[in-house]
């Protein structure tokens, strides 16, 4: 019996090396795989809930605030979602304040896309805000500007502006519209009492 265990004993040891050797074999070849799959998938690492963010320039003073109600962070390709967000630029000029449904920030925070009811306010010394809605704004905080190729209305109290582009900057206060631009302009005295001063159309 003894000398029957012995003999079989090789074997079985090459039986079970063989096995190891395979399940290994397996192991590193499904690991990538198995890793690529998760790369594809495009899935929140983290999520947080009523988010408030504050950027400060190298004085300590505020360069732009940043609220959502929820935010969403994808590691596939590092860009945040963010739920009812509410953007405030502080760096030059007026301060301008974005609004909408939803938006995407790119990684380096260079970008943001605000979608679905856009609001955008721009402060004025005098009182006078600037207003554009839209349906899509592209921000970029870095160069104060704010541009869109989709149809927008500019308003404040003494004109609206419909177009079916514009870009804004910020700190030179200087507006572009493109494409089939149509406005009315109303003055100040005439406004008040409810009468147009003139249209115009380009």
């Amino acid at each position: 019996m003894v000398e029957r265990l012995l003999s079989v004993l090789p074997v079985l040891l090459l039986a079970l090396l063989a096995a190891l050797t395979y399940w290994l074999d397996h192991a590193v070849q499904s690991t990538p795989a198995a890793s690529a799959d998760k790369q594809l998938q495009h899935d929140p690492d983290f999520i947080i809930e009523t988010l408030l963010a504050t950027r400060m320039d190298v004085n300590g003073r505020i360069r732009d605030t940043l609220r959502a109600a929820k935010m969403m962070h994808y590691p596939d390709d590092d860009t945040t979602t963010l739920e009812r967000p509410h953007y405030v630029n502080l760096t030059r000029g007026e301060p301008l304040s974005v609004t909408s449904r939803e938006a995407r920030v790119t990684s380096n925070a260079g970008n943001i896309y605000f979608h679905r009811e856009v609001v955008a306010r721009r402060a004025a010394p005098a009182g006078t805000a600037l207003q554009v809605n839209t349906e899509y704004l592209h921000v970029l905080p870095d160069d104060n500007i704010a541009k869109t190729n989709q149809h927008v209305t500019v308003t404040d109290a003494n004109m609206k502006i419909e177009a079916a582009g514009m870009e804004l900057n910020n700190e030179t206060r200087v507006l572009k519209l493109r494409g089939n631009v149509r406005g009315v302009y109303y003055d100040a005295n005439a406004a008040a009492n409810g009468e147009r001063a003139g249209t115009t159309r380009k």
